[in-house]
Protein backbone atom coordinates (compact mmCIF):
# COMPACT_ATOMS: atom_id res chain seq x y z
CA UNK A 1 0.00 0.00 0.00
CA UNK A 2 1.72 3.00 -1.63
CA UNK A 3 1.02 6.23 0.95
CA UNK A 4 -0.22 9.31 -0.89
CA UNK A 5 -2.75 12.27 -0.32
CA UNK A 6 -6.43 10.61 1.08
CA UNK A 7 -8.44 8.78 -0.78
CA UNK A 8 -12.10 7.69 -0.01
CA UNK A 9 -13.46 4.36 -0.42
CA UNK A 10 -17.04 2.99 -0.91
CA UNK A 11 -17.52 -0.28 1.52
CA UNK A 12 -20.19 -3.21 0.77
CA UNK A 13 -20.88 -5.05 4.34
CA UNK A 14 -23.62 -7.13 5.95
CA UNK A 15 -24.19 -7.61 9.37
CA UNK A 16 -26.91 -9.13 11.15
CA UNK A 17 -27.67 -6.85 14.56
CA UNK A 18 -28.62 -9.00 17.15
CA UNK A 19 -26.15 -8.40 19.59
CA UNK A 20 -25.65 -4.82 18.51
CA UNK A 21 -27.33 -1.27 19.35
CA UNK A 22 -27.82 -0.33 16.08
CA UNK A 23 -25.18 0.90 13.15
CA UNK A 24 -24.08 4.27 15.13
CA UNK A 25 -20.99 4.45 17.17
CA UNK A 26 -22.29 5.28 21.05
CA UNK A 27 -20.00 6.05 24.33
CA UNK A 28 -21.55 2.78 26.46
CA UNK A 29 -22.68 0.46 24.06
CA UNK A 30 -21.50 -1.76 21.05
CA UNK A 31 -22.25 -0.66 17.50
CA UNK A 32 -21.85 -1.93 14.09
CA UNK A 33 -19.95 1.27 13.25
CA UNK A 34 -17.49 0.96 16.17
CA UNK A 35 -16.35 -2.46 15.28
CA UNK A 36 -16.04 -1.82 11.52
CA UNK A 37 -13.42 1.20 12.68
CA UNK A 38 -11.90 -0.97 14.77
CA UNK A 39 -11.17 -3.57 11.73
CA UNK A 40 -10.10 -1.01 9.17
CA UNK A 41 -7.89 1.36 11.80
CA UNK A 42 -6.10 -1.79 12.57
CA UNK A 43 -6.21 -3.51 9.06
CA UNK A 44 -4.67 0.15 7.62
CA UNK A 45 -2.86 1.11 10.73
CA UNK A 46 -3.93 4.30 10.92
CA UNK A 47 -7.28 5.73 12.69
CA UNK A 48 -10.39 5.34 10.65
CA UNK A 49 -13.79 6.32 10.54
CA UNK A 50 -16.01 4.96 8.46
CA UNK A 51 -19.53 7.42 7.68
CA UNK A 52 -22.76 4.79 6.69
CA UNK A 53 -25.41 5.20 4.86
CA UNK A 54 -27.81 5.68 7.90
CA UNK A 55 -29.01 4.36 11.43
CA UNK A 56 -30.47 0.84 12.08
CA UNK A 57 -32.55 0.53 14.85
CA UNK A 58 -31.34 -1.98 17.86
CA UNK A 59 -31.46 -5.46 16.67
CA UNK A 60 -32.54 -4.76 12.78
CA UNK A 61 -30.02 -6.20 10.34
CA UNK A 62 -28.76 -5.45 6.99
CA UNK A 63 -27.95 -7.38 4.32
CA UNK A 64 -26.55 -5.04 1.87
CA UNK A 65 -24.90 -1.78 3.80
CA UNK A 66 -23.32 0.69 2.24
CA UNK A 67 -20.38 2.90 4.12
CA UNK A 68 -17.38 5.20 3.20
CA UNK A 69 -14.27 5.80 4.74
CA UNK A 70 -11.01 7.75 4.04
CA UNK A 71 -7.50 6.63 4.27
CA UNK A 72 -3.91 8.48 3.71
CA UNK A 73 -3.10 4.93 1.35
CA UNK A 74 -4.03 3.37 -2.06
CA UNK A 75 -5.19 0.23 -1.08
CA UNK A 76 -3.42 -1.87 -4.06
CA UNK A 77 -4.71 -5.33 -2.87
CA UNK A 78 -8.47 -5.03 -2.54
CA UNK A 79 -8.86 -8.78 -1.69
CA UNK A 80 -6.17 -8.87 0.94
CA UNK A 81 -7.60 -5.91 2.58
CA UNK A 82 -10.69 -7.68 2.62
CA UNK A 83 -10.12 -10.87 3.84
CA UNK A 84 -8.13 -9.29 6.92
CA UNK A 85 -11.42 -7.13 7.49
CA UNK A 86 -13.28 -10.80 8.28
CA UNK A 87 -10.57 -11.99 9.76
CA UNK A 88 -10.70 -9.01 12.57
CA UNK A 89 -14.70 -8.78 12.54
CA UNK A 90 -16.81 -10.59 14.68
CA UNK A 91 -18.89 -14.07 12.72
CA UNK A 92 -21.76 -11.51 12.59
CA UNK A 93 -20.13 -8.63 10.39
CA UNK A 94 -19.14 -9.13 6.90
CA UNK A 95 -17.36 -7.20 4.03
CA UNK A 96 -18.23 -8.17 0.81
CA UNK A 97 -16.36 -5.86 -1.03
CA UNK A 98 -14.67 -2.03 -1.24
CA UNK A 99 -13.86 0.28 -4.29
CA UNK A 100 -12.22 3.21 -4.56
CA UNK A 101 -14.55 6.27 -5.33
CA UNK A 102 -14.98 9.97 -6.20
CA UNK A 103 -13.72 11.96 -3.44
CA UNK A 104 -17.22 13.56 -2.78
CA UNK A 105 -19.60 10.30 -2.35
CA UNK A 106 -21.05 10.36 0.73
CA UNK A 107 -22.66 7.02 1.65
CA UNK A 108 -25.55 9.08 2.97
CA UNK A 109 -25.94 12.02 1.96
CA UNK A 110 -25.93 10.96 -2.10
CA UNK A 111 -28.42 7.67 -1.26
CA UNK A 112 -31.70 7.97 -3.23
CA UNK A 113 -33.29 5.00 -1.99
CA UNK A 114 -33.23 2.26 0.94
CA UNK A 115 -35.24 -0.55 0.38
CA UNK A 116 -36.38 -2.74 4.15
CA UNK A 117 -38.18 -6.13 4.07
CA UNK A 118 -39.80 -7.70 7.02
CA UNK A 119 -40.57 -10.97 7.94
CA UNK A 120 -43.28 -12.75 9.62
CA UNK A 121 -44.60 -16.26 10.09
CA UNK A 122 -47.97 -17.71 10.63
CA UNK A 123 -46.27 -21.22 11.63
CA UNK A 124 -43.66 -21.79 14.21
CA UNK A 125 -40.65 -22.55 12.14
CA UNK A 126 -37.49 -23.34 14.12
CA UNK A 127 -35.37 -21.80 10.96
CA UNK A 128 -37.02 -18.23 10.53
CA UNK A 129 -38.27 -17.90 14.51
CA UNK A 130 -34.74 -15.63 15.42
CA UNK A 131 -35.44 -12.92 12.31
CA UNK A 132 -38.98 -13.52 11.85
CA UNK A 133 -42.32 -12.32 13.77
CA UNK A 134 -44.42 -15.02 14.93
CA UNK A 135 -48.29 -14.36 14.75
CA UNK A 136 -50.59 -17.37 15.19
CA UNK A 137 -53.48 -15.52 13.94
CA UNK A 138 -54.46 -15.67 10.05
CA UNK A 139 -53.67 -12.32 8.49
CA UNK A 140 -55.90 -10.96 5.88
CA UNK A 141 -52.85 -10.01 3.03
CA UNK A 142 -55.15 -8.92 0.13
CA UNK A 143 -56.68 -6.35 2.63
CA UNK A 144 -52.70 -5.52 4.22
CA UNK A 145 -52.07 -4.96 0.31
CA UNK A 146 -54.49 -3.07 -0.60
CA UNK A 147 -53.97 -0.72 2.85
CA UNK A 148 -50.08 -0.54 1.91
CA UNK A 149 -51.47 0.77 -1.70
CA UNK A 150 -52.34 3.53 0.08
CA UNK A 151 -48.98 4.54 1.27
CA UNK A 152 -48.24 6.20 -2.01
CA UNK A 153 -50.96 8.77 -2.14
CA UNK A 154 -49.44 10.48 1.28
CA UNK A 155 -45.95 12.09 1.84
CA UNK A 156 -46.56 13.02 5.85
CA UNK A 157 -45.88 10.12 8.13
CA UNK A 158 -45.71 11.40 10.90
CA UNK A 159 -47.96 8.90 12.47
CA UNK A 160 -45.03 5.96 11.91
CA UNK A 161 -42.29 8.44 13.66
CA UNK A 162 -40.26 7.57 16.60
CA UNK A 163 -41.99 10.34 19.00
CA UNK A 164 -39.57 13.34 20.24
CA UNK A 165 -37.62 12.44 17.14
CA UNK A 166 -35.90 15.76 16.01
CA UNK A 167 -36.15 15.88 11.89
CA UNK A 168 -36.75 18.72 9.39
CA UNK A 169 -39.38 17.28 7.81
CA UNK A 170 -41.55 14.06 8.45
CA UNK A 171 -42.21 13.96 4.51
CA UNK A 172 -41.24 10.58 2.59
CA UNK A 173 -41.83 9.23 -1.05
CA UNK A 174 -42.65 5.84 -1.10
CA UNK A 175 -41.40 3.39 -3.64
CA UNK A 176 -42.41 0.03 -3.15
CA UNK A 177 -44.90 -1.57 -0.77
CA UNK A 178 -45.49 -5.51 -1.79
CA UNK A 179 -46.54 -8.13 0.15
CA UNK A 180 -45.71 -11.45 -0.98
CA UNK A 181 -46.63 -14.92 0.81
CA UNK A 182 -45.23 -17.89 0.58
CA UNK A 183 -47.11 -20.86 2.44
CA UNK A 184 -46.70 -19.88 6.29
CA UNK A 185 -43.99 -16.70 5.42
CA UNK A 186 -45.08 -13.15 4.21
CA UNK A 187 -42.60 -10.45 3.31
CA UNK A 188 -43.14 -7.45 3.18
CA UNK A 189 -40.91 -5.47 1.41
CA UNK A 190 -41.17 -0.99 1.24
CA UNK A 191 -38.63 1.32 -0.66
CA UNK A 192 -38.09 5.05 -0.34
CA UNK A 193 -36.13 8.14 -0.40
CA UNK A 194 -35.86 7.98 3.22
CA UNK A 195 -37.00 6.81 6.32
CA UNK A 196 -38.66 8.26 9.60
CA UNK A 197 -36.85 6.38 12.91
CA UNK A 198 -38.96 3.32 13.59
CA UNK A 199 -41.41 4.45 10.48
CA UNK A 200 -41.09 0.35 8.32
CA UNK A 201 -41.54 -1.21 11.91
CA UNK A 202 -44.60 1.15 13.09
CA UNK A 203 -46.12 0.79 9.13
CA UNK A 204 -46.09 -3.08 9.53
CA UNK A 205 -47.58 -3.40 13.04
CA UNK A 206 -50.41 -0.82 12.05
CA UNK A 207 -50.82 -3.42 8.50
CA UNK A 208 -50.83 -6.22 10.91
CA UNK A 209 -54.06 -4.33 12.73
CA UNK A 210 -55.68 -4.48 9.52
CA UNK A 211 -54.64 -8.17 8.48
CA UNK A 212 -56.16 -9.24 11.66
CA UNK A 213 -59.33 -6.82 10.67
CA UNK A 214 -58.78 -4.79 13.88
CA UNK A 215 -59.05 -1.63 11.86
CA UNK A 216 -60.35 -1.68 8.08
CA UNK A 217 -58.32 -0.41 5.46
CA UNK A 218 -59.84 3.49 5.54
CA UNK A 219 -59.73 3.72 8.77
CA UNK A 220 -55.36 2.53 8.11
CA UNK A 221 -55.48 6.01 6.12
CA UNK A 222 -56.93 7.95 8.35
CA UNK A 223 -54.53 7.01 10.94
CA UNK A 224 -52.10 8.69 8.67
CA UNK A 225 -54.13 11.47 8.07
CA UNK A 226 -54.18 12.03 11.63
CA UNK A 227 -50.15 12.63 12.36
CA UNK A 228 -50.63 11.27 15.31
CA UNK A 229 -48.42 7.95 16.46
CA UNK A 230 -50.62 7.31 18.98
CA UNK A 231 -53.46 6.41 16.71
CA UNK A 232 -51.27 3.92 14.54
CA UNK A 233 -50.43 0.47 15.96
CA UNK A 234 -47.53 -1.18 18.19
CA UNK A 235 -43.86 -1.75 16.76
CA UNK A 236 -43.17 -4.43 15.41
CA UNK A 237 -39.92 -6.62 16.48
CA UNK A 238 -36.81 -5.42 15.21
CA UNK A 239 -35.53 -9.10 14.90
CA UNK A 240 -37.05 -9.18 11.70
CA UNK A 241 -36.28 -6.48 9.59
CA UNK A 242 -33.62 -6.67 7.49
CA UNK A 243 -32.04 -3.04 5.34
CA UNK A 244 -32.41 -5.13 2.11
CA UNK A 245 -30.88 -2.32 -0.30
CA UNK A 246 -29.54 1.15 -0.83
CA UNK A 247 -29.54 2.87 -4.38
CA UNK A 248 -27.26 5.47 -5.54
CA UNK A 249 -28.08 7.85 -8.66
CA UNK A 250 -24.54 6.95 -10.32
CA UNK A 251 -21.67 4.34 -10.26
CA UNK A 252 -20.31 4.11 -6.81
CA UNK A 253 -16.71 3.57 -7.67
CA UNK A 254 -14.00 5.28 -9.90
CA UNK A 255 -14.26 4.42 -13.68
Amino acid sequence: MNKLSRVRYRIQLSYLGTHYHGWQKQLDNVSVQSQINDALSTALQEQVDVVGAGRTDTGVHASAYIAHFDTNQVISDIDNLIFKLNSLLPNDIAVQDIKASKEDFHARFDAISRTYEYSIIQSKDPFLIERSYFIRNKLDINAMQKASNLLFNHKNFKSFSKVKTDVYTFDCEIKKAIWTQKGHHLLFEIEANRFLRNMVRAIVGTLIEVGLHKISVEEFNTVILSQDRSKAGKSVPANALVLKDIKYPEPLELS
